[in-house]
Order: structure tokens, then sequence, then C-alpha cells
């Protein structure tokens, strides 16, 4: 079967809280006005009609339309503690199996996990709930300090918030960089925000000016093409090292060399996207030095090669 890339189904059943529901579909179906060409195709997809918190919703269509998406979402579930409903499973298991890839937002991992999509992989879901989903299904290994987890065709999020942050990243990797940061501003949020996780999430510079490095960051940002060490930005903010790393922690979420990479990552795929330059070129520019050094971290870090990359996004 071939599957519409852009394609998303929004997997909708009794008991399902409305706002993860409404925030995919407001994601997903609605394309930022730089967007020249195809966006996302969305529909609801559920038996007639759904109690959505508290909310009746008419589906689109019914669940075995989830088989002839090409992503399928699934919303947070209210009740962790009640099995999920059974033809919900049938559908997603099928789904997956007919090549969609299939995310889950909150406590919807569970209906992934009785499924057995999440069987060996990674995953997370709600800090409140992570206990419950690792003693249930011991099989998965659940991760609570991330804001979401990217196994490639299974991906799974933490809380709300974290919801959007994983809608955000389907965004990224299907239009590139520069569209999710369109999106995410037409939505009023981050297009990154820190969590630790080592998917494409990297942490941006924080929007409020009141903190210790509200002066560094931003200077930092203009210098990426430096060869900058802890004590050149220590230097910078006329604080010692000490300082500057649990600074960096409090800010950021992460340590300052960390969050540099992310940015000189960050400044590399905005390059390969909207430039024809050589990679040696975006290297520099980057402040990676050589284009070996570049390839490696972004390999590591985006899971392609920048070539593919540009590719992939140029097209």
């Amino acid at each position: 079967m071939t599957l519409a890339p852009r394609s998303v189904a929004v997997a909708a059943a009794d008991g399902m809280l409305h706002f993860e529901l409404a925030l995919a579909y407001e994601v997903f179906g609605s394309a930022p006005d730089a967007v020249r060409g195809p966006w996302y195709d969305v529909s609801v997809c559920g038996t007639r009609p759904v109690r959505v918190g508290r909310f009746l919703l008419e589906p689109d269509h019914g669940l075995d339309r989830l088989a002839h998406a090409g992503t399928v979402i699934v919303p947070a579930v209210a009740d962790v503690d009640a099995d999920p409903p059974a033809d919900l499973i049938d559908a997603v298991r099928t789904a997956h199996q007919a090549g969609a890839r299939v995310v889950s937002l909150c406590t919807g991992v569970f209906v992934l996990a009785a499924a057995g999509l999440l069987d060996g992989l990674r995953a997370t879901t709600h800090w409140a709930h992570t206990d419950e989903l690792a003693a249930r299904y011991p099989r998965v290994t659940v991760d609570p300090d991330v804001l979401y987890v990217d196994n490639g065709t299974v991906l799974t999020s933490a809380g709300k918030a974290a919801a959007m942050d994983l809608c955000l990243h389907l965004v990224r990797r299907d239009h590139g960089t520069a569209i999710a940061n369109i999106a995410a501003r037409r939505l009023v949020v981050p297009p990154h925000r820190a969590g630790g996780q080592a998917q494409f999430v990297t942490t941006p510079v924080p929007a409020q000016d009141n903190h210790p490095l509200a002066d560094l960051l931003p200077w930092v940002m203009r210098h990426l093409d430096r060869p900058l060490t802890v004590e050149d930005l220590a230097r910078q903010a006329n604080m010692s090292s000490r300082h500057l790393t649990r600074h960096f922690r409090s800010v950021t979420g992460t340590t300052p060399l960390q969050w540099l990479l992310t940015q000189r990552i960050r400044r590399a795929q905005e390059l390969l996207e909207a430039t024809d330059d050589s990679v040696d070129t975006i290297a520099t520019a980057a402040g990676m030095g050589t284009a070996t050094t570049l390839r490696r971290h972004f390999h590591r870090t985006i899971g392609v090669p920048p070539d593919a990359y540009r590719r992939t996004f140029r097209a």
C-alpha cells in the first residue's frame, strides 16, 4: 500500500482529552503562509459519535481510515487505568503494519503500548504516569526525563506542552527548520525547548531578558563562527566558569558546550536549507571548523548527513 506522507489521521475515542486532539488539528490543519507546496490533509477518525472531554465529536471517518494515513495521531486518554478500546488498539496496530508512523500525545502512549508498538523501544508520557506505564508494560523502556521520543515510525510525547513540541518536531522533519519556526511563531510558542533528549530538540535563546545570560546568549549567536570555549563565554559574561555553568543549567537546562553545539547544528540546518554554500563553508560559518567535524556532529544529532538533509529540504 502506498501511503500519502502528508495524510494525517487523528484517532478519536470516548474518553480522550480534547486539548491534545485540538492541538494536533491546529498544528497540522493550518498551513503557515510561507508554505508553497502541499501541507497536511487532516481527518478525525473514530466511532460515531465520540465523547472527547465534555464535547461530542462527529468524526470524518471510521477507525479503518487509519490504515490509509501516513501519520496517525493518538491524543491523550483521560483514564489510564482503563484498558483502551479494542477497536482503537486494532486500528492503530493495523495502521502501523501498513506503514504509518504512529504518534502518541501524552497518555495516548497507553494505546500504543497496548498495541505492542513500543515493545523493546524507548518511550515517554506525562511524568505522573511514567511509573504506571513501566509497571503495566515492562517491555517498554520508559524515560520520564524527556519531552518526547522519536523512534522513527513510533513517537511518544510527555504532557500537554510537550505534545506541541512533538507536533512541531514532525513539522520540522517533514518541512524543515524554517517552516517549523514559522509555524511556532504563528502559534506563539518556542520552536525548540530544552529537554535532554537526543532527537531534534535544540535549546533556544530564552525569550525572557531578565536572566543572567540575557546579554551573553545573543552575543554567542552573533559569533557562532568563532572557536568559542567555556572560558571565552565566562570572560564575555564577566563571571567564573563555574558560575557560568550553573547559570546555563538554570536558564537553558543544559551545559554551555552542549548548548553551543546545538546552536551550531541549528545554524548549519538553516544554511543547508537556505543557501547553496558548500559543506565546508557552512562548517566554517557554524563554527565547526571542518566539514568532517560538521558531518560527524550533524549525523549523530539529526540522524542523516548534511548532504542528505539538504536534498530533503531543498527539494
